[in-house]
C-alpha cells in the first residue's frame, strides 16, 4: 500500500484535471495483457488494439518499473490539456529535470538500458518518445476520444460539485474502492508498498477511463501530488453490450432499471449515466422517468445540468438487493 499523509493547506488545495497523455500511458500498459483476463469493456477495446503496431518508442512503458520518473509521464499543467500540449511538454523536459529524476530514482547511479538515451542525448530520446505515443494515439485513442472526453468531463462536474459542496474529505473518501481517506492518510491500495509525507503542495486527481484499477501516484514534483483513480465512463470503450447482471435487484425491477439506480449512488446527469453504461441516451431518460415517477430517484437543477440522484427509498433498495456480484467494476 501507498500511503500518503497531507498537510491541510495541501488539502486544502485539491484539484481535479484530465490527462490525454496519461490515458495513452495506460492504455499501452493494458494492451499488454491478455484481455482474456479483463473484464468488459476493457476486452473489447484490448483486442481491437492489438491488431495496431506497438511504436518501438512507446514500448517503453512496457519495461519501466512500478516506481517511475515522473518526466516520462508529465502531470497536466492545466484542467483539460490537449494530447498535443502534453506531447509538448515532455517533448521540452529540461535535462536538469531528468537529471534529478534519474538520480532520485537509481540511486546507484546504474541506469536500465532504455533510460540511458534520456540521459545521453536528452533531445533525441523525447522527440522519440513523444512521436511514437502520437503516433500511437492517432490509431488507438483518437477515434475514442470524443466519446472519452464526454464522460471525463461528465466525472470532472460531479467531482468538482461535490468538492465544492462537500469539501475535499467527502470527495478523497467517495473516489474508488480501493482509495482510503482516513484524516491525514490517502491509502492507495496497491502491491507497491512505500509511505511518505506532502506539505505545502497541493493535490491533484486525475480520473483515468484506462486506469482499469491502477492507479498513479506521482513523487517528484514537489508543488503537486498527483494520483490518478478509475473513471466512470469505461464503457465508451465497449463495442458489445455488457453482461447482463443476475442479481435481485434486476429481478425486481428490470436489468436496465436496476443498472440506472445502481449507478446513481454518485449523483449523474443523463449524458454521464449514458456514457457510464454504453446505453443509449432516450434508454436512459426512460429509465429515469420511471424510476423518479417510483420515488426512488429524484431530479435537481445545477446550473445549467439537471442531476439525478437516489431518494432514501432507492438507496435502501439499492443497498438491500444490490450487494452482490453484479456490482460492475466500470460503474465505480
Amino acid at each position: 500500500m501507498i500511503r500518503i499523509e497531507l498537510d491541510e493547506p495541501t488539502l486544502s488545495r485539491t484539484r481535479i484535471a484530465i490527462s490525454p497523455l496519461l490515458e495513452t500511458v495506460c492504455s499501452l500498459w493494458l494492451v499488454a495483457r491478455d484481455p482474456a483476463g479483463l473484464p468488459w469493456p476493457f476486452a473489447d477495446w484490448v483486442r481491437q488494439a492489438r491488431a495496431i503496431p506497438l511504436p518501438a518508442p512507446a514500448q517503453l512503458y512496457l519495461h519501466l518499473p512500478r516506481r517511475m520518473p515522473d518526466f516520462v509521464a508529465p502531470i497536466p499543467l492545466t484542467s483539460a490539456p490537449a494530447i498535443d500540449e502534453q506531447l509538448e511538454l515532455l517533448r521540452r523536459t529540461p535535462p536538469e529535470v531528468i537529471d534529478a529524476q534519474l538520480a532520485t530514482h537509481h540511486r546507484d547511479g546504474r541506469l536500465p538500458e532504455h533510460l540511458r538515451p534520456f540521459r545521453d542525448d536528452p533531445e533525441t530520446a523525447l522527440d522519440r518518445l513523444a512521436d511514437g505515443l502520437a503516433t500511437w494515439w492517432d490509431a488507438a485513442l483518437a477515434p475514442r476520444w470524443p466519446a472519452m472526453r464526454a464522460a471525463l468531463d461528465e466525472e470532472v462536474l460531479l467531482r468538482a460539485r461535490a468538492l465544492a459542496a462537500d469539501g475535499p474529505d467527502a470527495l478523497l473518501s467517495r473516489l474508488h474502492e480501493r482509495i482510503i481517506w482516513e484524516r491525514p492518510v490517502l491509502t492507495l491500495i496497491k502491491r507497491l508498498d512505500a509511505g511518505f509525507t506532502v506539505s505545502g503542495s497541493r493535490v491533484l486527481l486525475v480520473p483515468l477511463i484506462f486506469s482499469r484499477g491502477g492507479m498513479l501516484c506521482s513523487t517528484d514534483d514537489p508543488g503537486t501530488q498527483m494520483v490518478t483513480y478509475q473513471s466512470r465512463g469505461a464503457a465508451v470503450l465497449a463495442d458489445s453490450p455488457a453482461p447482463a447482471p443476475d442479481d435481485r435487484l434486476a429481478l425486481l425491477i428490470g436489468r436496465g432499471r436496476a443498472t440506472v439506480l445502481r449507478a446513481l449512488t454518485t449523483p449523474s446527469t443523463t449524458t454521464a449515466l449514458a456514457a457510464v453504461l454504453g446505453l443509449a441516451m432516450s434508454t436512459v431518460s426512460e429509465h429515469l422517468a420511471h424510476l423518479q415517477a417510483a420515488g426512488v430517484v429524484h431530479r435537481r437543477r445545477a446550473g445549467r445540468r439537471v442531476l439525478y440522484g437516489l431518494e432514501p427509498a432507492g438507496l435502501a433498495l439499492v443497498n438491500l438487493l444490490g450487494e452482490d456480484s453484479a456490482r460492475a467494476e466500470f460503474v465505480s
